[in-house]
Order: structure tokens, then sequence, then C-alpha cells
């Protein structure tokens, strides 16, 4: 999938930039209707519906986004975790947010960004189409699906989630969010493009909902707009200071932070611009973050690909501790990072990565006896699964692989890759 195409889930449809392309079926002109292209799943459409549809469905879903009304209290809309100034991530820098009826229930995971998610594929356990290896018989494994732990492959079912979770808008069903829907201020909208009889079903009502809120999601303009000085870089319209070049080339060398292994840096084969992420899996064994009330459980353990929230892959123990790549993007905007939100600056992400074997008493806490309680939040049990590619793998009281004038080098570099909307003149802060 390129840049220029937008995919509209559920809707059976790709816009792209000065055309129309349908993976429904299309009807000619002369065939068209516009009651064939209302409905919570309409007939085939003319390039002109689909088109209209689309931007209708944009409309609609940026208007369900920012409501707080859909929430259990009243008060959480998903743009209230979901920050557009804050590359639809966290404006907070809370490791989780909190949610829920009365809005005071903490949440098991850091909230990732909803901006570059429209190159991920769906998750499988064998990913062979990768950009980085340049070799497609080569297995990448577990890769792919659109939270932390690729349980979901498409927004609509990604926008369930927040909605329907007791720690997040907190609402018990799928009857309890229509129910708000129908008393929203754009009720008529929802009835202009599902049909005037939406509501009657509740379960067409909110699959209604949550195709609105999907297509919102793959807009451009919004989600992807790959704007950053770094692409202006790439595209021969921008320049990047010295640092910042030097902290490119250590992004990229292998033997230093190796950083676009996963991160991948270079624009794809089609030419479409580097997401930073190839959406892989990854161990990396962030320190356990006793922030998080479910931490306080010694007997609790967030696994990611293998649980507990995902449950097809319990007891698999070989994907225990396992996390997807996120992208990075924006990074330089977060204030959380990893999935339990451990660290708040990027300077020190970059140096855990670092010096995460070489100095592990830096970052992990001590035993009574004085010893390094090293990978404090995975069980032992699952150790191999860690990522031991460089930086990693070294002895305590081995060199880092980045000195601490290298690490700066990479956080400047990293810097370049902020959204022209998000710089401090777009945003006026």
């Amino acid at each position: 999938m390129t840049i220029k195409t937008i995919w509209l889930v559920r809707s059976g449809l790709a816009v792209s930039m000065g055309a129309v392309a349908l993976c429904l079926a299309i009807l000619p002109p002369r065939q068209s209707s516009a009651a064939t292209a209302a409905g919570v799943h309409p007939g085939p459409m003319s390039r002109t519906e689909a088109f209209a549809r689309a931007e209708t469905l944009t409309a609609l879903g940026r208007k369900i986004f920012s409501d707080p009304s859909l929430s259990a209290s009243g008060l959480q809309a998903c743009a209230s975790c979901h920050d557009p100034a804050h590359a639809f991530g966290p404006a907070s820098a809370m490791p989780v947010e909190m949610g829920g009826e009365h809005g005071d229930q903490p949440g098991l995971r850091a909230v990732p960004t909803l901006r570059y998610l429209q190159s991920v594929p769906a998750f499988t356990e064998h990913y062979y189409d990768s950009e980085d290896e340049g070799d497609e018989s080569v297995d990448n494994g577990p890769t792919g699906g659109l939270t932390w732990d690729g349980r979901v492959d498409h927004g609509a079912d990604q926008a369930k989630i927040p909605l329907l979770s007791p720690f997040e808008m907190g609402n018990k069903d799928a009857a309890e969010v229509v129910a708000k829907l129908q008393k929203a201020a754009y009720a008529d909208d929802i009835k202009a493009v599902f049909g005037e009889t939406v509501f009657d079903n509740p379960k067409d009502a909110f699959d209604a909902a949550v195709e609105a809120l999907a297509t919102f999601e793959q807009s451009g303009p919004d989600f992807y707009p790959y704007s950053s000085r770094y692409d202006a870089f790439l595209a021969g319209k921008a320049t990047l200071t010295a640092q910042e070049l030097r902290g490119r080339r250590l992004f990229e060398d292998p033997a230093k932070g190796n950083c676009s292994s996963c991160h991948l840096s270079e624009p794809a084969n089609d030419g479409e611009p580097p997401q930073f992420s190839d959406f892989g899996f990854l161990g990396l064994a962030a320190p356990r973050n006793m922030a998080i009330p479910a931490n306080n459980d010694p007997n609790y353990h967030d696994l990611g690909l293998c649980g507990p929230q995902r449950t097809d892959f319990a007891g698999r123990s070989e994907y225990c501790g396992l996390f997807r790549t996120p992208t990075l993007r924006n990074v330089a905007l977060k204030k959380s990072f990893f999935h339990n939100g451990y660290f708040h600056s990027l300077r020190d992400v970059v140096s855990f990565y670092a010096t995460r074997d070489s100095d592990p008493g830096r970052w992990y806490p001590r035993n009574a006896d004085g010893t390094v309680r090293r990978y404090d939040d995975l069980p032992q049990a699952y150790w191999d699964n860690l990522n031991q590619d460089p930086p990693f793998g070294r002895k305590p009281g081995d060199a880092p692989a980045l000195t601490d004038p290298e690490i700066d080098d990479i956080v400047a570099f990293l810097g370049t890759l902020t959204d022209a909307d998000l710089q401090p003149e777009a945003t006026g802060h």
C-alpha cells in the first residue's frame, strides 16, 4: 500500500489522490442511485458515490472521535487519550490513562499513537514480505496487528476496544453505546449515511459508528501526513544538521544503534516513505513499572503476545514478553515509552538500549543481597525470547554500544521525525 492510498475499512473501497479504486464491484453510473450508497452494509457503488461516502464517513467519524458523551463517565472521548495535538497519543506523562464509569479505573498499558497505522499488515505468525530483509523467503516471525499485542487487524475492530473496555470508556455493551449515539447532536448525520432505521438494530448502529471511526482514522492529512523535516530531507527539500546526520548514521549502523533493523528509515521499494517500524514483535525487557496498579500483584505480568489481554496464544511460551514495534514518527513528542510507560525521557530510552545488558544495575532494582534483579518484569522462563541483537547482548561491565555523545546524536536525529503540524510554531506551544 502506498502513501497515496486511504484504505476505507469495511466499506470495501480504497480512495487515492485523483482516483477511486473499489474493492467491491462498481456499478456503471447509469445504474447507481443515492439509495445504493446508504445503509450499514451498502451494495456496489459508483466511484462518485464511494468517494462521497468516504468523505461523509470521515466527517462523521471526526465528530464521534471527539464526543465524551459516548463514555460511561460522560467525560472521556477517544480524543481524550488520543489527542490530535500529540500525534493522536496521550498529552499526559502517565504510564497508563484513567477511565471507567467514574474515571478512576487505571489502564494496563501505555496509550499508543494512532498515526501511521495505515501500513500495518494484518497479524500473522509468519511474515515474509519484509523490506529490510530483501529476501521474501525469510520468515520474519510474528508481525502486524493494530495493538501492542496485535490482536485486532481492522480499524473498526480496534475502535470497539476503548468503547467497551471497563477501564477506558466503560460502556457495558454495544447497546449502551448506541443509546448514547441516538442522543448525540449528530444522530441525524448517522441516519443520513446509514439509513433512517439504523438505530432499530443496535448491532447495525454500533457497526456504523465504528466504521465511521475507522474511516476517519484513515484520513491522510490527519493520520499520515508525512510532513516531517526528515521527509523533506529525503525529498531533497531540507537539510539536517551535522549532529542529526551523525545520529542518522548511528541509527542505521548495525554495530552501533542498529535501530533501523526494526525501525526502517529508508523509503520502501515502491517509494513509500519509511514507516520507522517493521511491525514485528520483540522482547526488550522494559523494567517493571510499579506506577501501574496491576503490577502491585507480584503474580501479574503483561506478557504481550501470549497474554493476558490477548488469549489465542496463551501457553505459547515462545511468544511471551513480545510486543509489536511501534513507529518512531513523532516519538520526540511522547512523554511515556514502551508498553508499560516506564520511561519518560527519549534520551533514557536510547540509553536503556545502549546499556541494558552492559549496565543492568542502572535500570533494574536490586535484591536484598545487592544483586541486580534484571529483566524484573519478565519471568526467567521467557528470557530466551529477549532480543540480543546489537546494541543488546553485551555482558555486565562491557563498554556500552553507544557513548553519551552518540546517544545525544541519535536523539537529535529522532527529533527530525516530528510532523510539521505538530511543531511548536504550528501548535503555538
